[in-house]
């Protein structure tokens, strides 16, 4: 019998290899190839999930979009697992029936499954419903290994640490190289944008990750059950996490630092979350009840970007002559007028960027602008749900920032221990560099970003369900 079966593995060896040969000679194909790590894969995902996750996490800031069917890209070989891990999850949520419904009832959960549900709704009514259904699947292989997945993969708190450093790890490599690029360049600043290449498109998403990651890296310093070598890897890691930030030269994701360590101040010193918000409000209101007396100021500044930092600083509240940030007004100006058509339900789903060329006016044009509008989407996480799915989209994204935001903040104050208070909070902070600079760009549509943000959402609700509270609590 066992030398039946080993002819057989070896019968089956000699004619895979002969088709590979086949295609690679008469084809020049090598999809053959990818069969056995394929199938690497699917065993992996089947026996041991909470490793999948976690190799997906580690190959994330790795992956380069391929055009693998016409119309079609996916980011390899990173949204491919995620589709595999999807279906794989799903099946054996039905056969074992083991997951844990508190999940699904906790209020993060909720507003997640509301915005996937009205996300389908205006896929429905969109423009180019068949764009608008591909946008809504990806937000599914997105949200359900990262988020519904690993919340309950998060039971154990070890796994969320697990997860932070298996994406710090490959995106600490990809800092590495991309400063390798960056020395001798310091005087080019269109360089400098795209050193990051191919693994991230631009500065701005190179940026944001590592923004998202500061906050949660220094807590794996200062964490009270850490060893001294730990401390000190993660030391070297916040190190290069800042290195990287700074020569990103993503002005969005410094403001989206600096107001983390603000709300960070804000929390010790015990302000309630109502009246963060209720702060906010007030400087929002501010500007628009002085918006021309600021606009007017704003105009006066000519300083564009540059290598230099202090010029790099200056140049963000430049709106008159900085390229980036007169194209980006042009972006929320052409999504305005189209949100205006359509308030309710918006013009669909991932279709901004195929249709705001038209609605783009010549005064407002940048030198960066086309006339074609090619350039991508709305450059806010608010305003892009708005235009794209109406304002109950823009309700529903905020309402879920928000209360993701408390949830951490209430874990902070609440947990009987406080290392896990002080890990829902840096990881909070975390997600709060992404609220922030979601105010100028939106990458939740990309992988780079999806991972890791909705990982910590789930991490924030793992530790808020899972985790023991205060006496009285």
């Amino acid at each position: 019998m066992k030398n039946k079966g080993l002819l057989a593995a070896l019968g089956l060896t000699l004619l895979f290899a002969a088709a590979n040969l086949w295609m690679l000679y008469h084809k020049g194909s090598y999809m053959l190839t990818l069969v056995p790590l394929g199938l690497l894969v699917v065993w992996l995902f089947v026996q041991r999930l909470e490793t999948g996750l976690l190799s997906m996490a580690l190959l994330t800031p790795f992956a380069i979009n391929l055009a693998l069917f016409p119309g079609m890209e996916l980011s390899m070989p990173v949204e491919p697992m995620m589709i595999l891990f999807t279906f794989i999850f799903f099946f054996r949520v039905l056969v074992a029936k083991n997951y844990d419904l508190r999940l699904l009832r906790h209020p993060v959960s909720l507003l997640l499954l509301a915005s996937l549900a009205w996300m389908l709704v205006t896929s429905c009514t969109s423009r180019l419903p068949w764009v608008s259904f591909k946008y809504l699947l990806a937000r599914i292989w997105f949200v359900v290994p990262f988020f519904f997945a690993a919340a309950q993969i998060f039971r154990e708190r070890r796994r969320i640490t697990q997860f932070f450093w298996a994406y710090a790890i490959g995106l600490g490599t990809v800092i590495l190289i991309a400063t390798s690029k960056t020395l001798g360049n310091f005087s080019d600043l269109q360089t400098l944008h795209h050193v990051m290449r191919p693994f991230y498109n631009d500065h701005t998403a190179y940026g944001c990750a590592i923004a998202l990651m500061l906050p949660a890296a220094f807590h794996m310093v200062f964490a009270g059950e850490r060893k001294g070598w730990q401390r000190v890897l993660s030391l070297l890691l916040l190190a290069l996490l800042g290195t990287g930030l700074f020569f990103s030269y993503c002005r969005a994701a410094w403001i989206s630092v600096v107001a983390a360590i603000g709300v960070y101040v804000l929390v010790r010193l015990g302000m309630k979350v109502k009246w963060m918000v209720l702060l906010f409000g007030l400087g929002v209101g501010a500007f628009f009840i002085y918006q021309g007396d600021v606009l007017y100021k704003l105009g006066k500044n000519h300083q564009d970007s540059s290598y230099d930092l202090a010029g790099q600083i200056k140049s963000i509240s430049n709106i008159s002559t900085d390229a980036s940030n007169v194209e980006r007004l042009n972006r929320w100006a052409s999504a305005m007028r189209l949100w205006k058509e359509s308030p309710v339900v918006g013009i669909g789903p991932g279709t901004y960027q195929f249709v705001y060329g038209s609605y783009q006016k010549s005064y407002q044009l940048s030198t960066i602008s086309t006339n074609a509008g090619d350039l991508g989407n709305a450059h806010s996480e608010y305003i892009g749900p708005m235009t794209e799915q109406g304002l109950p989209g823009l309700v529903l994204v905020a309402a879920l920032f928000l209360t993701t935001f408390a949830t951490g903040v209430r874990v902070f104050r609440t947990a009987r221990d406080p290392n896990v208070g002080r890990m829902a909070l840096a990881f909070t902070l975390s997600l709060l560099t992404y609220y922030v600079h979601g105010v100028f760009n939106n990458f939740l549509d990309t992988d780079k970003l999806s991972v890791p943000f909705w990982a910590f959402t789930a991490a924030v609700v793992a530790l808020d369900l899972y985790s023991e509270k205060k006496e009285g609590e």
